[in-house]
C-alpha cells in the first residue's frame, strides 16, 4: 500500500520588517499570489512574532528576512526567499531552479541587491522608523 506524499511544510510564517517600504511592498505582493502553502505574514520583532516564536533571536529577524515552517524549520536570507517562492503556485518551478547549484548564485545576488537597496533607502528619511520608496526619475 502506497502512502500519499508528505508535504514537508503545511504553513509558513514570513517575518518582515514593517518599517521597510520594500519589505512591506513584497508582503503585499506575496499576499496577492496564489499560495500552495499558506503564508502568514507577521511583522518581525513584533509582539505577535515574539509570542509565536519565543526562542528566536528577534533582533536578527529585522536584519534579514526570516521564514519559519510549521515544524520549526528556519530559513534565512536567500533560502527564505526561495521557500517563499516555493509556496506560490506560479513561482514553484523558479524556486526549484533557484535551489540548484546553478540557481543559488542568482538567489544570493537578488537578496544582496535587495539588502543594498533597503539600506540605501533607510538613510535620514527613516530616522522616525518609516522609509519612503524612492520615486523613479522622469
Amino acid at each position: 500500500m502506497s502512502r500519499p506524499p508528505v508535504t514537508p511544510v503545511q504553513r509558513l510564517t514570513v517575518l518582515y520588517d514593517a518599517d521597510c517600504s520594500l519589505c512591506v511592498h513584497l508582503r503585499h505582493w506575496l499576499l496577492r499570489q496564489r499560495q500552495l502553502v499558506p503564508l502568514d505574514l507577521v511583522p518581525a520583532a513584533s509582539q505577535e512574532a515574539r509570542h509565536r516564536f519565543p526562542g528566536l533571536d528577534h533582533d536578527s529577524t529585522l536584519k534579514e528576512i526570516t521564514v519559519i515552517g510549521d515544524r520549526g524549520q528556519i530559513y534565512r536570507a536567500a533560502s527564505a526567499w526561495i521557500v517563499c517562492l516555493w509556496a506560490l503556485a506560479d513561482h514553484r518551478p523558479k524556486a526549484h531552479w533557484l535551489a540548484t547549484p546553478t540557481g543559488q548564485p542568482f538567489a544570493r545576488a537578488t537578496v544582496l541587491a535587495a539588502a543594498k537597496w533597503r539600506e540605501a533607502i533607510k538613510g535620514p528619511s527613516c530616522e522616525d522608523g518609516g522609509c519612503e520608496v524612492p520615486v523613479a526619475p522622469g
